[in-house]
Parts: C-alpha cells; structure tokens; sequence
C-alpha cells in the first residue's frame, strides 16, 4: 500500500487555535473528519492514519511548535518509511492572496520559519508544499499580529471552502500526484 505523510502546520495551544498561522492544522483537521479517522498524541506530533482507497495517509501535526516542525517531519518519514516526494507539507502564506492556493513539488521555504526548518532536517527543500494564501492585509509592522491573529468573520466562509478544497488536493496529490495536482489547482481564484 503506497503511504503518504501530510504534514499541517501550527502552533500547539487554545491560544493559536484557528489562527492564520494554524492553518495547516485546520487542513489536516478536516481531512482527517471527512475519512473518519482521530488524532492521538504520538511521538513529536498530534497523528493519525486514513487509509483511502488503497493508500495509507500517515498525517501529523507537530507538538513541537512550528518553528521546530522538521524534527517531527524527519521522525515520521523515516519512522513510516516514507519517500520525500511522497510528503506534502500544508502552510500559510503571505504573498498569496486569501483567494489563492498554491502547489509545488519543491521550491525554497521563502520566509516561513516552519518551512526552513523542515528543509534543514531532510537536508532538502525538494519536498511537495500546499501553500494556503492568507493575504498581507496589515499595517507596517504588524505581521506577527496579524499571522497569529484569527480570522476575520467576513473571511471566513472563504477560508472553509478553501480547507475544503485543500481536502480535496491531498486525496489528488496522492491519486494523480502532483503535477496534475499543480493543473489542476493552481490558477483557480476561489469565489463564493
């Protein structure tokens, strides 16, 4: 059975909770619902395992604080076995607009500390990345609070079809992988 790791970055605490920084919790979230399968504390990381339609989904989110994500990363691929093109790794990001997603197979980790992290464990920064845009809609100065910050109430209903489309990309990465995944995915301008 071929196996995937999805790894959803946060931050860990009631505090970061539905944050934008917390996004790729969210993502790894919903995935997780919709395949009926739950999270339990494991080593470096909130995991859980979704098996779908032949393929294993081992899906984690690090305890370790987002800046230190790439110890559990590091863990879980090589405890599972798992290939590094076979990781997909879900992120904010402030240079897309909350309208966009983006997909790559690899690319630098830009300014996300995340991102750097994870590329300094593997030793790589060719690893598949799901950039979740959250637009830069703050004042000079203000990107810490406005990264940590919740979701506007009139962002919201954007922001779940989004996760809900995210959903969708992480079952495509692994069925049609991520070239077509990137067609099919890329250009859309999510509306409601």
């Amino acid at each position: 059975m071929e196996k995937f790791l999805i790894v959803g970055l946060g931050n860990i605490g009631p505090q970061y909770a539905f944050t934008r920084h917390n996004i790729g919790f969210d993502v790894a979230d919903a995935f997780v619902r919709k395949h009926n399968a739950f999270f339990k504390n494991d080593r470096l990381a909130d995991v859980a395992e979704v098996n779908f339609k032949g393929k294993r989904f081992i899906v984690i989110k690090p305890t370790t604080f987002m800046n230190l994500s790439g110890k559990a990363v590091r863990y879980w691929m090589d405890r599972e076995k798992i290939d590094i093109s076979r990781i997909l790794v879900i992120v904010d990001e402030l240079a897309l607009p909350l309208n966009k997603i983006r997909i790559r197979a690899s690319g630098s980790p830009g300014g996300h500390n995340g991102l750097k992290d994870i590329s300094a464990m593997l030793g790589s920064d060719n690893y598949p990345k799901l950039r979740f845009g959250i637009g830069n809609d703050y004042p000079k100065g203000g990107q810490v609070d406005f990264v940590l910050g919740k979701w506007r109430p009139d962002e919201q209903p954007l922001v779940q079809l989004k996760i809900q489309k995210c959903v969708e990309v992480i079952e495509q990465f692994a069925f049609v992988g991520i070239e077509k995944t990137m067609n099919l995915f890329n250009n859309i301008q999510f509306e409601l």
